[in-house]
């Protein structure tokens, strides 16, 4: 089960590269990921969690922006295979797997950026813009990191 959740939270990753490590900040401050003395238990910190929220929440704006550079430019894709990484390994921490969970965060991050981009593209078309299909997106994300994090917990 913890790598699948790992794999998951890759590919909120590669959907919203920020939202992820943001949701397992987020849960290991809750108390909800036990990282207590861990390689990773700084997520847990108060400056972590308030870092990675601001860098989620700027990434939702700018995200919208038409000036947006694609996901699948080389930066955009390594931040999300990096960030998918990082938020596996958090999962995979948790759950006595580390290096399971920061290899399916990193698959889970190359699914979602590659499938993100295709089922976006898709939804806009069918809107006809992009504002609507990027807000579903963002919900996606948002909602899926915090049930992931509520499952390990």
């Amino acid at each position: 089960m913890i790598y699948l959740l790992a794999l998951l939270i890759g590919l909120v990753a590669g959907l919203r590269a920020m939202t992820a490590p943001a949701a397992v900040a987020w849960g290991a401050w809750l108390g909800w990921l036990p990282l207590a003395g861990t390689w990773v238990g700084f997520m847990g910190h108060w400056i972590a969690v308030a870092i990675f929220t601001v860098l989620a929440v700027v990434e939702l704006v700018s995200d919208q922006l038409p000036s947006t550079p694609s996901r699948k430019v080389p930066v955009q894709f390594a931040t999300r295979i990096i960030m998918g990484a990082l938020s596996g390994a958090v999962i995979g921490t948790a759950g006595g797997v580390v290096i399971g969970g920061l290899a399916a965060g990193i698959i889970g991050a190359i699914l979602g950026t590659l499938g993100g981009a295709e089922v976006r593209g898709r939804l806009a078309a069918a809107f006809g813009k992009d504002l609507p299909a990027g807000l579903i997106e963002d919900a996606v994300a948002i909602i899926a990191a915090l049930w992931i994090v509520s499952m390990v917990a």
